[in-house]
């Protein structure tokens, strides 16, 4: 989603406060004879911003794009997220031992089949966070994904995306999209979506699964 840009400075004035005439007589006599009204211009004051509820919204952090970053594969290899330019993204932060775990990487992987030849690409990093529900090591998460539900989309290093320890790459996806959701990820499974340009577009609640967001995908793909 595209930044915003600072709100234009207020140039109107509130109506002047008059000073009444009787308190006016009361000035020193060397200040001069008192007029009939004296002006004082006080600022308008600045309208507050209200937000949607439910809605996601850019910040002014989100001058930046995915493709300033720089993550580590399951491999532990460096990996430019630059890389991925032009091309629709899906972020998703997975897990080996959840409840949501098979029907996830089941519409996942049958989403990038379908797609990745239009553009479409899902980047996966494993998560311990919750319920430490993604225990093992890196080749462990591999093998998991790639023989039980043949995932060929890119798995990355696991990463905290919560806490002090928070990926600089979740950082980013966070400040680009608040909204109900506020600042955490609240599970497994959360999605955030990327347009070509590597802004985030939209953000998922892990109850949505994969195949709800197809016709957001297609949207992408075609613009």
């Amino acid at each position: 989603m595209a930044s915003t840009t600072a709100a234009a400075r207020l140039t109107c004035l509130a109506p002047a406060t008059r000073v009444p005439p009787a308190a006016a007589a009361r000035l020193p006599a060397h200040w001069g004879a008192p007029r009939a009204a004296v002006m004082v211009p006080v600022a308008a004051p600045r309208p507050s911003r209200r937000w949607a509820p439910g809605v996601a919204y850019a910040t002014a952090a989100t001058e930046k794009s995915i493709y300033d970053f720089t993550v580590k594969d399951i491999d532990g290899k460096d990996v430019s997220l630059s890389k991925f330019k032009g091309r629709a993204l899906l972020i998703v932060n997975v897990a080996s031992q959840c409840g949501l775990t098979t029907a996830n990487y089941t519409e996942l992987s049958h989403l990038y089949e379908k797609y990745k030849t239009q553009g479409f690409e899902i980047l996966a990093f494993p998560c311990n966070q919750f319920g430490a529900q993604e225990p093992g090591s890196n080749p462990q998460i591999k093998q998991f994904a790639c023989t039980r539900f043949k995932a060929e989309f890119p798995i990355f290093d696991k990463v905290d995306v919560n806490g002090p320890k928070t990926a600089p790459i979740y950082k980013f996806l966070k400040s680009s999209a608040g909204g109900f959701l506020g600042d955490l990820v609240k599970w497994n499974f959360e999605k955030f979506l990327v347009g070509k340009n590597g802004k985030v577009v939209e953000r998922y609640p892990p109850t949505t699964s994969p195949f709800q967001i197809e016709k957001d995908i297609q949207k992408l793909l075609a613009a």
